[in-house]
This record gives structure tokens, sequence and C-alpha cells, in this order.
């Protein structure tokens, strides 16, 4: 009689809702095994009985071979007793226990998919919610574990016939999809129109969503994660009615095109961008402009000046819903706006709406109608933006398509919450060796984003199974996000972790660093509560997880009014002048900026110190140097001014030596203290090139490389002093990819190991993976004081 074997597996990973059952299944029938397959909150979990090279074929491959979406973490086997009996099965998903099993992110539309939306001949010919195992949404419709219809939203919608045999059929590409549906049985779409708004009967709502889109209207679309607010990108009475509305000031509007071509018509493509454009999750994608090219402004396709006034970048997706595809129009279909503007459906400030009825509210000052279906949204989720830097993506907002996967950690942690910043808010949740990065929350400071906070970290917690031990928070007292995690507590222990050393932490962890060694870590950033009670930004600390030297960071200088200055940047510029001892002359641009009656309140202000904290930082700098050369003296959105003298670098040809800082070394062959780079001698050098004429664009390039050599010098500083050859470049300032490429430019020419992001933003959005790590070390710091790690020289600060 010929042996028989029969073996337990447990597959662990992004397992559930990717087609890794019908996989199974096939996979199994296909080499004649008997046994069975079930969803889990552990995972997928198969029993396999054959001859004993099937079963070996069976789990040899089982992970490579798997499903696109699948992402396999763990696969583990054992011999269990034979049970005889034939065929295999699909059974019911089990319940109960701890959920280990990974929720798959919502991926784009597949080109089977596609394909059948466009033919006409097949019975989801233009159905809006086509998807397939392969394509569709997953994370934002997901109530529960294990990853069955009843536990999505769409269980409120029953299968037809056809569709419950397809569901059942193992050669059938939906064979356990469970978004599946179709004309007859699935979601529905409706546009509403009017005052109240409403339905009107035998109208199709994408060809009237369409004509209103061409005759300038703005309309509130619903996505996977929440409503965007659409209009033509090409009508500039469009755009300009929906930044009115929006209440948006100058922030660029991401842009969704029809296709690559129309993209690559205002801008550049390359490669790296093709694939992120095309791929999987279809993020927007930050791409430079193109100087020539496009049509000329006022011309019919011409790109709206709205859309992104005096940014060097447009950001752009392709669709990656079918409402998007049809929205955009099918080949064959009439003429209609090949290029929308395509923004989340707020107010400014305000998180994402999601809920249909607060849709209607919420929006109704904003859109003309609204194009929405009756398949509700579980969880809200902005787009992603990424962009390439040097060949490498750059992940500046981490949400749809990528929340909620793991990422892996060096090193294990208990069941912690880290809540994250105030600003681009994302939190973590971890265990073991995992961590789970929230999907993009927002500015907490609108009460409407705190609720969206709580609502997201229930629904994150409830999908990982992680029920935290502690928290862990920002050290600023007045963080809406800290005084959150201080209620929520209810007396777990609550870790406060310093800002740039949570940003450092997130690189190093994203790198797989396990700590054992500091790095050299280049925090660069807006605002940040530092040890001394000033606004830190511009830092070179020597770090680890466990703590920090302070060794260097920008000069002093005072922020005069707080958020007015960031506001007003030539507020910046002329406080950065006064420290610097040079005089407001009216022939400088910023001083020409202020208005004549603020002048002297603000001199009086600087002269007294009233309400004018000390600040380190960066981002204020470039604020500052923004302004006195003429290019940005007013911000309506966050780094507005840093990002147009980025644009106005980039026009400039070479720019020759930078502009060189200061350095004011500490007494003593170790240090005694940190360093400190002095701002004034290169805001010296930028009145002098203002005053000769220089082009602003010159300045701003100078500007750039001159910040860039000032890192790379701090840091040969530093290796000379302790001997450390591993640099992360972290904070909102290395979103700014001049700078970060001429900085890991010029450190790597010098033998240094350059860290850089990723897959994890250096923004705020990054910080939560920071503080889960930094926490966890708390734990494993061998000496009195928390998070003090071995530099030499220097204070110690704990984590």
């Amino acid at each position: 009689m010929e042996a028989v074997q029969r073996r337990r597996v447990t597959v662990r990973g992004v397992v559930q809702g990717v087609g890794f059952r019908p996989y199974v299944y096939t996979r199994a029938t296909g080499l004649g095994l008997a046994g069975h397959v079930t969803n889990t909150p552990e995972g997928v979990i198969a029993e396999v009985e054959g001859a004993p090279a099937a079963v070996h074929r069976f789990c040899e491959r089982l992970a490579a071979d798997a499903p696109p979406l699948a992402v396999v973490d763990a696969v583990d086997h054992c011999e269990v007793p034979v049970s005889g009996g034939a065929g295999f099965t699909i059974i019911a998903s089990r319940t109960g226990g701890p959920a280990r099993t990974l929720v798959s992110p919502d991926a784009a539309t597949c080109a089977d998919c596609l394909s059948e939306l466009a033919d006409p001949a097949d019975r989801r010919h233009r159905h809006p919610f086509i998807t397939c195992t392969h394509c569709g949404p997953r994370f934002t419709i997901v109530t529960g574990l294990p990853y069955d219809r009843a536990h999505t939203t769409m269980a409120r919608f029953p299968m037809c016939a056809d569709c419950a045999r397809e569901y059942g059929d193992p050669a059938d590409r939906r064979f356990h999809a469970q978004p599946v549906a179709c004309p007859a049985c699935g979601p529905r779409l409706r546009l509403l129109t009017g005052q109240p708004p409403r339905e009107t009967p035998g109208v199709d709502p994408v060809a009237e969503a369409r004509r209103l889109l061409a005759a300038g209207a703005i309309l509130a679309v619903k996505g996977l994660g929440g409503y965007h607010l659409a209009c033509d990108a090409t009508h500039p009475g469009a755009v300009a009615a929906l930044r009115r509305r929006k209440n948006r000031g100058d922030k660029p509007f991401a842009l969704m095109a029809r296709d690559l071509s129309d993209a690559e018509r205002f801008a550049h493509v390359g490669p790296e961008e093709r694939e992120l454009l095309t791929g999987g999750v279809r993020p927007i994608v930050l791409l430079r402009r193109r100087d020539g090219g496009a049509a000329a402004p006022g011309t019919p396709g011409a790109l709206a000046d709205g859309v992104a006034p005096r940014c060097p970048d447009l950001g752009v997706m392709l669709p990656y819903t079918p409402v998007h595809h049809l929205l955009l129009g099918l080949p064959g279909d009439p003429p209609g706006p090949r290029l929308l503007v395509m923004t989340s459906g707020n107010l400014a400030g305000e998180p994402i709406v999601t809920d249909d009825d607060e849709a209607l509210d919420r929006l109704a000052a904003l859109a003309d109608a609204w194009l929405t279906h009756d398949r509700p949204i579980h969880v809200p989720c902005d787009d992603s933006v990424v962009r390439v830097c040097d060949g490498e993506t750059l992940t500046l907002r981490r949400s749809r398509g990528y929340a909620p996967l793991p990422l892996t950690l060096p090193l294990p942690v208990p069941p912690t919450l880290a809540v994250g910043g105030d600003l681009k808010n994302a939190f973590c949740l971890g265990a073991g060796r995992q961590a789970w990065l929230s999907a993009h929350v927002g500015d907490m400071d609108d009460l409407a984003t705190q609720y969206a906070f709580e609502r997201a970290e229930r629904q994150l917690e409830s999908i990982t199974g992680v029920d935290p031990l502690r928290l862990a928070a920002d050290r600023h007292p007045g963080y809406r996000s800290t005084r959150w995690a201080t209620r929520a507590a209810a007396g777990r222990p609550l870790v406060r972790v310093q800002h740039h050393h949570a940003h450092i932490a997130s690189a190093m962890a994203e790198h797989g660093l396990d700590g054992g060694r500091p790095v050299i870590g280049i925090a660069f950033d807006g605002t940040g509560y530092g040890d001394d009670g000033a606004v830190w930004g511009g830092e070179v600390l020597l770090a680890d997880y466990t703590g920090y030297t302070r060794f260097a960071h920008l000069g002093y200088v005072p922020l005069p009014g707080g958020d007015a200055a960031v506001r007003r940047p030539y507020r910046m510029a002329l406080a950065h002048l006064r420290a610097a001892g040079i005089g407001w002359s009216p022939d400088l641009p910023c001083a020409a900026a202020c208005p004549p009656d603020e002048l002297p309140v603000l001199e009086r202000q600087l002269e007294h110190g009233l309400n004018c904290v000390p600040t380190s930082s960066m981002g204020r700098l470039f604020d500052a140097v923004s302004s006195l050369a003429g290019v940005c003296h007013r911000a309506g959105y966050e780094a507005q001014a840093a990002i147009e003298l980025e644009g106005a670098a980039l026009g400039a040809g070479p720019a020759g030596p930078g502009y060189s800082f200061g350095l004011r070394l500490p007494p003593g062959p170790a240090g005694g203290g940190p360093v400190t780079a002095d701002p004034a001698p290169v805001l010296a050098a930028v009145v002098a090139d203002v005053r000769a004429g220089t082009p602003p664009g010159l300045i701003a390039a100078r500007f750039h490389t001159g910040v860039g050599s000032l890192v790379g010098t701090l840091c040969a500083l530093a290796r000379e002093r302790h001997g450390l050859e591993t640099v992360a470049l972290t904070g909102g300032v290395f979103a700014n990819t001049l700078l970060s490429s001429a900085c890991a430019r010029t450190l790597r020419a010098s033998g240094f190991t350059v860290l850089r992001h990723g897959r994890v933003p250096p923004n705020d959005g990054g910080l939560s993976l920071g503080q889960l790590v930094v926490a966890a070390a708390a734990d494993t710091a061998h000496h009195p004081q928390q998070g003090e790690a071995h530099v030499p020289g220097g204070t110690r600060q704990s984590a």
C-alpha cells in the first residue's frame, strides 16, 4: 500500500482577502491531495493528505507562488495523523482567539477587471464596483477578522445566483473574492444634484457627472477611503472656485490623469515614477514640472494656473477604482475631462469625510453635486504621497495602498501604542517584531480629527490583535496627541520621547539597526520641543534607541509670535537679520514685505523678547532665506516658503561654492557642550547677493549647497571625536530632494554610510515608529538614567 502523509500548514501574513484559499485549493487539487483550508484569526490553515512527495511539493513553494496581493511572513507545517477521506474543500472560517493575520491594503483595479469593465459583452460592463481576488477594497471595508464577507461592509449585499456561482467556483478569478458583486446584486452608484440634493430618475450618473465636470462644476466623489472633491484641472474658474471654497490658500492640488500620456504633457515621468503610477498601489507621485512642452496657459487643454501655484512639483495619480476609470472615460466614450483635480473631501484642517450623510452636510458649501454609492467605508484612508529621490521611493504620506501592512522591527517590543505628533499624525501599534503604522490621520488641532484618531486606533487594534500595555508620546506638553495619551493611559506606563530622537530612531528602525551602536542623526524640521524648552529643529544628535547627545545645533534666534512667524516668513527673516546684527534696510525684500505699521511692533517684540521663544529650526531658516531672497513672504500652507525656495534653486544654473556657516566649538579636547552652527555669515552673504542683484534662484541654490556642506562638516567632526560612521537624515526638511541628494552625495564621498527614509515618511508621519522603539528600549537600558547610551563626551539625555 502506498505511503500516505498528512501535514497541517499555517500561513501568516497578508493572506486573507487576496485569493489565498483559492490558491491553496487549486494547488492541492492539482497535486491530487485531500484535505481542507480555512481562514482563522491566526492566518490561513490548511491540512493536506496524500503521497509524501506530493505533500512536499505542496509545501515547498507555497509562499513563492502566492497570489499577487499576498504577503507571506511565515509558513509553518507539521505532521498530523492521517484521517483518510477524498477531495479538498474550503471550510467555513474559524473565529475566536487572538488576531495574528494581516489585512491587505486596498488595491488598484487590475487589468483583467478593466478589460471586463470596457467589454460590452461582459455582464459587468461599466459596473462601477467590479473587483476580484487581485484588486479592489480590502482595508477600508474590513469590520473584523477572519476576513470573510460577513466581516466586511459588503455583508449587506447578498450575492445573486451568478455571483454566488463565481464565488464558489475554484476555477474562477472571483473564487471567494469577498467584495464580489454585479449590477444585479451589488452597490449602486447615484448622482445627487440640486437643493436639497436628490437623484434624478433615468439619468446615467457617470455620464451626467462627466457633463457637469466639463461645464466647470465641483463634484464630491466617494472613493475607497473617503470622499474626494473633483473638478476639471484645465478649467481655471472651477479650480479657483474649489480653492476658494475649500479655504485652500496656495497649497497644491493633487491631479488624477486618465493615463500616463496626460501626465507626461505637464511633468517629467522617469522609469521609477512610471512604475509607481501604474502599479497596484497608485499613490500620488510628486513629479517635476516641465518647463516646456505643455499647452500655454489659456489655451484648450492647458493646466489651470491655480492647480499648484509656484510649486516645482505636480502631485499626480492615475485612476485606481472603476468609478475613476468611468469618470475619466473608457475607450470610445464621448470626450470629457482627461485631467481632474482630485483632493480630499474636507475643509482645510478637517479629516476626510467617509459617511454619506456627513458628506451631504459637511461638503454642502464645497460641492455642486455628489457622485456617491451605498457601500459603507469602515475606516478613512487618504491617498498616499510619494516621490522619487536618487532613483528610490521616498514616502511622504503612508496611507492608501500601504496601510495597514506592518514593518518588521529590529528588536522586539511589548504591546505598545505610540501616538505620534500633532502634525501629519499617524500612530503606531507594535508587538513582538512587528509595527503597524496607521493610515494618515491629519493635524490634531481639529476636534473632528481627534475623533477620527480614536476611531482609527480602535479599528487597528481590532485587526492586529494588539492590546497595548504601554503608550508612547511626544514630550511637548501642549501636544493634543500627548494629552490624549495621558488621558488614555489609564494606569499604563506612558513614555515621553523627545521629538528629534524619535525622528532618528524611526530612520534607524526602518533600516533594521539594532541600536547597538549610535548613529549621527541629522534631524532638520520646523519644530520640536527641546530639552531646554526651546523650539529645536536644526539638530545633530548622537543617538541610539536608549538616548542621545546633542552634538550640534543651529544657533538660536527668536521666533517672534510663534505661528505668526511661520505664516509670515518675512518675520522670520527679520528676526534672523536682527540676530546677525544686520539692519532692516528697506531695500531688502523681507523688510519691504513687512507692513509699515508692523515693523516697529516687531522691533519692540524682539527687543524685549515678548512671545519670542528661541528656536534652532532649520525649517525656519529656510523660511527666512526664502523671504530675504524675495521668493516667498507669506505661507498659506506648511513649508510653502521652503518648497518655493527649492523650486527657485532647481531653475538656477551652477551655484558654485555655497554660503558658509560659522562654527562655534565648545572648549576642551572632546567638547563640553554642543557645537553651534551660526547662520549669521549665511544671512550676511545672502544680503550681499541681494544687493548685488543676484537672481533669487542662484541665491536659493547657494543656500542649499551651503546647508549640504554644513551637514558634511558636522558629521566629519562627529566622526573625528566619536568614531561614528553612520548618518541618518531625517525630519520634514529632508522631503526636499535637492537638499537630501546634496547631503547624501557629500557624506558618501567622505566614506559615511547614509540612512534615508523610504517606506516611512521623514516628516512627522513617521514619528510614531521612532517613539515605539525608543519606548521599548527604555526597558533594556543598563544604567540608572533611562535612555543613556554610551557616547563619550557631551551630556546624555534620556529617552
